[in-house]
């Protein structure tokens, strides 16, 4: 899943108006010029590839990678903060969900003991190992939160079924739900570890889990933070473990989007990006998709139609909530996040991290 373009250049004239659709008629019509938004690049001091990013806001954002580590910054990117975990060097961080600039939980993934999840409650200052997974057939992917207090995280299937652990305390302790409420796996399926977004929560019981790797890509939904869930197809091409989707965002309940394609540079990815407008029973496949493989999806806060989705070869604004997307930008990104005041960032490869400005 190695990246091939690595420049950054400035959003196109789209951005600005998917931008705009947020804020209100006047300020369209009679509002001072503002300038084009772009991403500009942060830099984080370290050339660790970061999967994981929370954005809390346009001044905070943590950011989870490889070797264990564990930024964040508080100053809108100017500076980073080294809070890594103390001895998780070997471990691989490939999601990090944010409470606030003192409260975050990461989930560090691989076979059997090498995932775990860990809580700070002080900035990174100190951590607690919350989870440790004893189980050599389970590989965790992906964490979500409803809210400050509950949560989930999801694993690889194990017996044939997707492994759903739950929270109710900020992720402090974690329990496993029982499996009866998951429907049968098929062959090969799996989630990706690549955005920290195979497992999104949208309100306060609402949760997608967006899959690939089997004969379909599917994304299945729970309407009870994880207790019972069912299965959609997705137009998105599977049937090699190399394909499916990668990353799903809703922006309620009803309204969500779907991204992935074929990692393996170089390779075609078709049909990369589906649409749904009834909370995923079922997806339609996008009109105009990106013209790669993607990583990673947000809406744009404010906006009922505006979205971004990033990867390795660049990022893709839609304004048509989905159906057809444009590329806006070639630097290559992982993973995308966007905080309810608009401060949107992206991270990637080789430490790189960028806001969307201005």
């Amino acid at each position: 899943m190695e990246n091939t373009r690595r420049t950054a250049r400035t959003v196109a004239a789209g951005l600005c108006a998917a931008a705009l659709l947020a804020l209100p008629a006047p300020a369209q019509a009679h509002g001072p010029q503002r300038p084009v938004p772009h991403w500009q690049i942060k830099d984080s001091g370290t050339d660790v590839r970061f999967r994981g990013l929370s954005a809390v806001g346009r001044d905070t954002a943590w950011l989870a990678g490889s070797k264990g580590t564990v930024l964040r910054t508080t100053d809108a990117g100017a500076h980073w903060r080294d809070v890594s975990p103390p001895g998780a060097a070997d471990l691989e961080l490939r999601d990090v969900e944010a409470f606030d600039a003192r409260h975050a939980v990461v989930l560090a993934v691989g076979e059997g003991e090498a995932s775990r999840v860990l809580r700070t409650d002080d900035g990174g200052a100190t951590w607690t190992e919350a989870f440790r997974n004893t189980d050599a057939r389970a590989f965790y992917d992906c964490l979500a939160f409803f809210d400050r207090r509950h949560g989930l995280a999801v694993s690889d299937p194990v017996d044939g079924r997707f492994r759903i652990l739950s929270t109710g305390d900020g992720g402090r302790t974690w329990t496993v739900l029982p499996g009866e409420g998951m429907p049968a796996a098929q062959d090969g399926e799996a989630g990706f570890a690549a955005g920290g977004q195979c497992l999104v929560a949208s309100g306060p019981h609402d949760v997608w889990l967006a899959t690939g790797g089997g004969a379909r890509a599917r994304v299945l939904h729970s309407a009870d933070r994880g207790l019972t869930w069912t299965a959609s197809d997705t137009p998105v091409p599977a049937g090699d473990p190399a394909r499916g989707v990668f990353a799903v965002a809703f922006r309620d309940r009803t309204h969500g989007l779907a991204v992935g394609g074929d990692y393996r540079a170089g390779l075609p990815s078709p049909r990369a990006a589906a649409v749904s407008g009834n909370g995923g029973r079922t997806w339609a496949p996008a009109a105009s998709p990106p013209p790669a493989y993607r990583s990673g999806v947000t809406w744009l806060p404010g906006s009922r139609t505006a979205a971004l989705a990033v990867g390795p070869t660049g990022t893709d604004l839609t304004t048509d909530g989905g159906r057809t997307w444009r590329t806006v930008d070639t630097g290559s990104y992982d993973t995308v996040d966007c905080a309810p005041d608009r401060g949107c960032w992206a991270a990637g490869e080789q430490g790189r991290v960028a806001r969307l400005e201005p």
